[in-house]
């Protein structure tokens, strides 16, 4: 009995010591926008490892780097989630940017309607840049992108030739057409990160659009997550 006892004084301070290690190690990226943002709080500190933001999917693992100078970032990724209201800048398997958002005044699902206020989910490419916006800087996304149109087209709520437009746009990842009953001019831009206000939009702090305004090009990828 004495032995027992002794041995699970012994081994609860270790047990402890390796829980501590484990949580530590595996800690996930925190809420936090760039190191020089005025409106949150930093998250990570860089060169910090940490899970990639889709992480449950493929498991990738990235650093850390927000000082990474914008003429530096050259070929990024982009990656919205809506649930955490962030926007992450990703290259080369290094987390260089993470900016908060404002979504559509409906921000909950995928958008299917002109006008539902939601922000769509999917896959999506930049189609144009607007250096004078009516939100100072935009971001074109190529919304609607095949999968909208296919869910819209076999629902009844497109025609051929627009279904066919919107095929065309995807495959030259070029803009689609946006006055159908899917809606469209879904950008990223400035106005503020403060509230889901836009009509789809993802919304930005004017100074965060303004940086991610000069690296971002035709082409980028965007990704948007519930």
């Amino acid at each position: 009995m004495m032995h027992n006892v002794l041995h699970k004084r012994t081994c609860a301070p270790f047990v402890l010591a390796i829980a501590f290690l484990i949580l530590n190690g595996c800690s996930m990226q925190k809420s936090g926008s760039k190191v020089d943002s005025s409106h949150a709080k930093a998250g990570n500190k860089p060169g910090e490892v940490v899970a990639k933001p889709d992480s449950a999917e493929d498991n990738a693992i990235l650093r850390v780097d927000y000082l990474t100078p914008v003429s530096s970032i050259q070929s990024p990724e982009i990656f919205v989630y809506k649930e955490k209201r962030r926007l992450y800048v990703i290259q080369s398997k290094v987390l260089v940017r993470d900016y908060p958002v404002g979504l559509g005044f409906h921000p909950r699902g995928d958008k299917e309607r002109e006008g539902d206020g939601r922000t769509p989910e999917g896959s999506f490419s930049i189609c144009m840049k607007n250096a004078a916006s009516r939100f100072v800087r935009s971001l074109g996304l190529n919304y609607p992108d095949k999968k909208h149109a296919e869910r819209a087209f076999f629902g009844g709520f497109l025609t051929p030739i627009e279904f066919r437009d919107i095929l065309l746009a995807y495959e030259r990842q070029t803009t689609p057409p946006w006055g159908t009953s899917l809606g469209g001019a879904i950008f990223i831009h400035a106005g503020g990160a403060h509230k889901d206000w836009t009509d789809g939009c993802v919304a930005l702090y004017n100074s965060d659009m303004e940086e991610l305004f000069q690296f971002a090009a035709v082409g980028t990828p965007v990704t948007i997550r519930p």
